[in-house]
């Protein structure tokens, strides 16, 4: 339902009835704020305003030349920032973190499966998943980084699909199995025990990311959620974009045989809520960037495509900005989302729930 355009003021107090989202941030573990006292700022900051996750990314190490692959989530096809700047490991990071917080949630969006024996990256995830009281989630990717691969000695590049699916399934065994037996391709485990078990019963959620066609399918066979990257062109999975990738998971889900609706979907995508006064950018506004009005409209049309978890990236590497942005969210967008479980129209701002922060009038 639309609210009538002489109404512009009162758009934000028409809430949908779908499910209610939940946001979390990327950590800048590369470049100039990849810093152990900044991200850990970060970190504090998410937890007082009551975000749900953090996630870190994942590079081990970066070529000097890697004329041979494409970067798929910049229109110039290179890593921004280039091949010689500070990248912090992932599961490191995770476990710094885990004792650094107490309630969010910590995922890894995504880490890399091939890049290291699934055996080894199971046992370091569930011990996380023990020192965090059971908060890891784990984004899951195939990788893109050819020359990466290479010096990394994994399995050839061009098997990275099939390499992903059997060490994910393998992981998958060594969070729920005692002891663990596996034989396949490119792994054979005979008779070992991996313990402790994760925090977490039934073992660490896996979240596949992309948005291929193998991805989707990965996601509807072996993943508990979708958890693409976007609004970063080329690959942008624009609402009706997400909308006919999300019927295709739903239909690979179903031949399968599981149930689609139990695959958890989630999108990241870089954020910005801007004051009203501030001038905005030359040409098309980006979704997710805009005044806090026009970023609460992109959310509600993701929300109506079943998204339940959304992950922000920065729009730049400044951190007065990321922390600004996280307040100014949390202030005001976030409220009038998580009332959408039981308001359907209101005639004035909805309270936010307890725990949500509302401060008063939108900043400026």
């Amino acid at each position: 339902m639309a609210w009538p355009t002489i109404f512009p003021a009162f758009s934000r107090y028409l809430v949908p009835s779908e499910g209610s989202l939940e946001f979390g941030f990327s950590l800048p573990g590369r470049g100039p704020l990849a810093k152990p006292d900044l991200a850990l700022k970060i970190a504090a900051r998410a937890e007082a305003l009551r975000y749900a996750s953090l996630f870190v990314t994942d590079h081990v190490v970066l070529p000097a030349s890697a004329a041979r692959s494409v970067y798929p989530y910049s229109p110039t096809g290179h890593l921004p920032g280039g091949a010689q700047q500070d990248y912090l490991e992932p599961l490191a990071m995770l476990a710094h973190l885990a004792r650094a917080t107490t309630r969010v949630r910590l995922g890894t969006s995504v880490l890399v499966i091939p890049y290291r024996p699934p055996l080894v990256t199971a046992k370091m995830l569930a011990t996380i998943d023990v020192l965090s009281g059971g908060r890891v989630i784990l984004g899951a990717g195939a990788g893109w980084l050819r020359e990466e691969f290479e010096a990394l000695g994994t399995p050839p590049f061009e098997e990275r699909g099939a390499v992903t699916d059997e060490y994910l399934r393998v992981m998958r065994l060594a969070w729920t199995t005692d002891p663990v037996t596996f034989s396949g391709r490119y792994c054979r485990i005979d008779a070992v025990h991996a313990l402790p078990k994760p925090r977490q019963a039934g073992g660490i959620p896996i979240w596949i990311g992309g948005h291929t066609t193998a991805a989707l399918r990965r996601a509807a066979t072996l993943g508990d959620g979708w958890h693409p990257i976007g609004l970063r062109p080329p690959a942008t999975l624009l609402p009706d974009e997400y909308a006919a990738s999300v019927k295709r998971l739903h239909a690979y889900a179903a031949e399968a045989g599981r149930d689609p609706a139990s695959i958890t979907l989630t999108f990241r995508a870089p954020m910005e809520v801007r004051s009203p006064r501030a001038k905005a950018p030359g040409g098309d506004r980006a979704l997710f960037q805009g005044t806090a009005d026009e970023v609460l409209g992109d959310l509600r049309r993701y929300q109506a495509l079943g998204v339940t978890h959304v992950v922000f990236d920065p729009t730049r590497p400044d951190l007065k900005l990321i922390l600004d942005t996280m307040a100014r969210f949390a202030d005001d967008v976030r409220p009038f989302i998580v009332a959408a479980r039981s308001v359907r129209t209101v005639g004035g701002p909805p309270k936010a729930r307890r725990g949500s922060v509302r401060r008063g009038s939108p900043r400026t």
